[in-house]
C-alpha cells in the first residue's frame, strides 16, 4: 500500500509499505479515503515536533470505510463510513480512571507517537472509530478531528449563551472553535494577521473581526464590546506574547483557554490574573467529542465546507505541504484524497 512517510526532518516520501493483514478481536481495518493536513504534521516534517520519532507515517485527521472487523466488534460493520479519533490512552492511569483519557499519562496520538492515517489501510481499536452518515463527503468528514478540538476548547472554557468570546487567530482550529462557540450561543470576535482569513471567519459566522496591526487589538476590542471586554479568551496563536495578551484583554472574572504546547515561557505576573480573578484552563486534544461533532455535521449545524479549502491526491502530498508553507493566505484546511 502507499503511505506518506516522513523519513527524517525535511524528507517526505510516498512509500510502499505492507498492507496490514487481519484484525484483533476488538480492532477494525479501515480503507482510508481522506486525511487532513494539520499544523502538527507540518511540524513533524520540519523536525520541530517534540513527540515524533522517525520514520513516521503521519496523519491524525482521517476517515474512511470499514474493510474488516474483529470478532468482538459491535459498534461498526463492514462498509460503514467512519471518522477516527486519534487519541490512544492506557485506560488505567489516574487521568483515565477519572474520565480524562485525553491527558493519559501514557498518551499516544495516531500519526504522531505511532503511524497514522496518511496511508491506504490502517488497523485501529474499535473505540477510536466513529460511524458517520454516508451523505457526508469524505473530504469533509476528515475535518471531524479539528472540530473535536474546537468542541473540547469550548467545553473547557464553558462557552455558553450570552458569552462574548475572543478567539485569537483564525487558522483551522480557530475557525472550528468559532463554529462550535456559535453553536453554543456565544457571540464571537476573532483576530488574525491576514484579511483573507478574516473573510473566511466572517463567512463562518464571526460577528466581529480584527485585523491585527501595531497596537490596535485593545482599542478595537473595546469598540466591539462597548468597553467591557470578552468573557472568554481562546488563544490559538500559542505564542508567549499572545498568551500575555490574552490575560491583558480578558474582562474581570473572565476565562482564558490555553492550547499551546510550546516550551517557551511567557512573562505573566500573578497580579495579571489574580486582580481579575480569571479562570485559566488548558485544553488538549478531545475528550469524547466525536459523537457530538459527527451528529452536528449530519444535522447541518456545522459547515466543514467552509473549512476545507483544497483537496490533493495523496501522491501530491509534497505539493500540498509546499502550498501550506509558501502561500498561507490561500489555504485553510488542506485534505489528501486516498
Amino acid at each position: 500500500m502507499k503511505a506518506v512517510q516522513i523519513v527524517k526532518p525535511q524528507q517526505m516520501i510516498l512509500a510502499e509499505l505492507p498492507e496490514p493483514q487481519g484484525c484483533g478481536a476488538h480492532e477494525v481495518k479501515i480503507r482510508v479515503k481522506a486525511a487532513g493536513i494539520c499544523g502538527s504534521d507540518i511540524q513533524i516534517y520540519r523536525g520541530t515536533n517534540p513527540f515524533a520519532v522517525y520514520p513516521r507515517v503521519i496523519g491524525h485527521e482521517f476517515c474512511g470505510v470499514v474493510e474488516e472487523t474483529g470478532e468482538a466488534v459491535t459498534r461498526v460493520s463492514k462498509g460503514d463510513h467512519v471518522a477516527i479519533d486519534p487519541v490512544v490512552s492506557c485506560g488505567n492511569c489516574r487521568a483515565c480512571r477519572s474520565g480524562r483519557h485525553n491527558v493519559c499519562e501514557k498518551l499516544e496520538v495516531i500519526g504522531v507517537h505511532r503511524d497514522g492515517g496518511f496511508c491506504d489501510y490502517i488497523v485501529l481499536p474499535e473505540k477510536n472509530v466513529y460511524r458517520a452518515d454516508p451523505s457526508i463527503p469524505f473530504d469533509l468528514l476528515a475535518t471531524a478531528e479539528p472540530f473535536s478540538i474546537g468542541a473540547q476548547i469550548c467545553w473547557r472554557g464553558q462557552v455558553s449563551q450570552g458569552d462574548t468570546v475572543l478567539i485569537m487567530g483564525c487558522g483551522p482550529i480557530g475557525l472550528c472553535t468559532l463554529q462550535i462557540a456559535r453553536l453554543r450561543g456565544a457571540r464571537v470576535i476573532i483576530t488574525d494577521l491576514l484579511e483573507e482569513r478574516l473573510e473566511r471567519a466572517r463567512d463562518c459566522g464571526a460577528e466581529g473581526t480584527i485585523l491585527i496591526s501595531g497596537g490596535n487589538l485593545e482599542p478595537e476590542l473595546d469598540r466591539l464590546t462597548d468597553g467591557e471586554g470578552p468573557t472568554v479568551v481562546i488563544d490559538t496563536v500559542c505564542s508567549p506574547s499572545s498568551l500575555e495578551q490574552a490575560f491583558r484583554v480578558s474582562r474581570p472574572a473572565g476565562r482564558v483557554v490555553v492550547i499551546g504546547l510550546t516550551e517557551k515561557t511567557s512573562q505573566i505576573a500573578q497580579v495579571d490574573f489574580t486582580k481579575k480573578e480569571l479562570t485559566v484552563t488548558g485544553s488538549r486534544l478531545n475528550r469524547h467529542q466525536f459523537g457530538d461533532v459527527i451528529r452536528w455535521m449530519e444535522e447541518g449545524k456545522l459547515c466543514p465546507e467552509k473549512l476545507r479549502s483544497h483537496v490533493f491526491p495523496a501522491q501530491d502530498a509534497e505539493k500540498a505541504f509546499q502550498l501550506i508553507q509558501e502561500r498561507p493566505q490561500e489555504v485553510c484546511k488542506v485534505v489528501l484524497a486516498f
